[in-house]
């Protein structure tokens, strides 16, 4: 039985180890140029990181499946539409596409770079492995419809050019991905909630629930630590946007990078989930995470967008389009049997590769 008895004392220390940094480079209290608070920033971002994995473990632990992987998903994504809009009211040059930038490389890197682990190390070690049909179904159905609606549909409407939406375009875009997002919502935690559980399997050893105050205390911790993730990433970007320029590389790599140092905690926890072979887990983690980044992002950045009176620019280049419907045309196939193998976790890695050699190399 594995034990959610107590946390560990490293699972205190580094989370608020990581937000002091923060206060204190706010506040001015060293240079956070310097080599060595880049260096230890660097080192609190990646121990927060897997203490927000460890209090993920714990929620789901105590609240079960779904609603564990619902919770990691909407505290990331939160977190991400903060800094979003942070970037959007800066008004920095290319803050009208950071939102796409942001969705769109979300999607990859879960639809791709981290369902690929899962399926490529959970198929080694178990061979073939399995989850629940309908659920993934459905996850994918509302997956595919706001991806196209918010990020393809922008280049080809006609009343303006794309790719950017007109006022009431926008509305409506950001209408349907709250109502589909919370209709998913709804019928993952209410109506069908049995379509999103683990199947039941003697090979699975029960898990003891944790305490209330354990849990509120993880709570607690896991939105302190996916806040300084996010944080630090922002204090580490200058000189990661520094060294990708004069690598020559354009300035997405920036932002692929951040977007993969703030998926991490959700990567590593369905990484861990497949390798135990509790592989719906991964999925309701990979699947939420990407519908909880476009359903509640969009919505978000077009409301900032109409109120400021100024451009959003959703639509994805010729490119970016074509990677996204293979993206959804694969995942659709690798999920449509309820059973995966290693070599569909090839697949999508195989893809994955390619996104991020065209985001060097256009």
């Amino acid at each position: 039985m594995h034990s959610h008895v107590s946390n560990p004392t490293w699972t205190y220390a580094l989370p608020l180890a990581a937000a002091l940094m923060v206060v204190a480079g706010m506040l001015g209290l060293f240079d956070t140029g310097a080599g060595l608070a880049l260096a230890i920033a660097a080192l609190l971002l990646g121990g927060a990181v897997f203490a927000a994995v460890h209090h993920a473990e714990v929620l789901a632990a105590r609240l079960g499946e779904p609603f564990g992987s619902i919770v990691l998903a909407i505290a990331v994504t939160a977190i991400e539409v903060a800094l979003i809009v942070s970037i959007m009211l800066s008004g920095a040059e290319g803050s009208d596409a950071v939102a796409r930038d942001t969705v769109f490389s979300a999607i990859m890197i879960v639809l791709n770079g981290v369902i690929g682990l899962c399926l490529v190390l959970g198929g080694q070690r178990h061979g073939e492995q399995s989850f629940q049909l309908p659920g993934a179904s459905a996850a994918l159905a509302v997956l595919g419809t706001l991806s196209v609606l918010a990020m393809v549909l922008p280049n080809f409407s006609e009343t303006v050019p794309g790719p950017v939406y007109s006022a009431a375009q926008l509305i409506d875009v950001a209408v349907v991905s709250v109502v589909l997002y919370g209709a998913f919502i709804f019928v993952q935690t209410i109506r069908h909630r049995d379509y999103f559980l683990e199947a039941a399997d003697d090979d699975h050893d029960p898990v003891e629930r944790p305490s209330g105050t354990m849990t509120t205390a993880s709570l607690v911790l896991l939105l302190v630590s996916l806040a300084s993730v996010v944080l630090l990433a922002k204090v580490l970007s200058y000189p990661l946007d520094t060294a990708v320029l004069a690598a020559g590389f354009p300035r997405a790599v920036v932002g692929i990078v951040i977007a993969a140092i703030v998926l991490l905690p959700e990567g590593i926890a369905s990484v861990r989930a497949a390798l135990v072979n509790r592989l719906q887990n991964s999925i309701n983690l990979v699947l939420g995470s990407a519908l909880a980044s476009i359903g509640l992002t969009i919505p978000v950045v077009a409301t900032v967008s109409l109120f400021l009176g100024s451009e959003l620019t959703l639509g994805l280049s010729e490119q970016s389009m074509v990677l996204l419907m293979l993206t959804l045309f694969v995942s659709t196939l690798t999920l449509g049997t309820g059973r995966t193998t290693l070599l569909h976790g090839l697949i999508h890695l195989g893809i994955f590769g390619t996104f991020l050699l065209l985001s060097v190399v256009p």
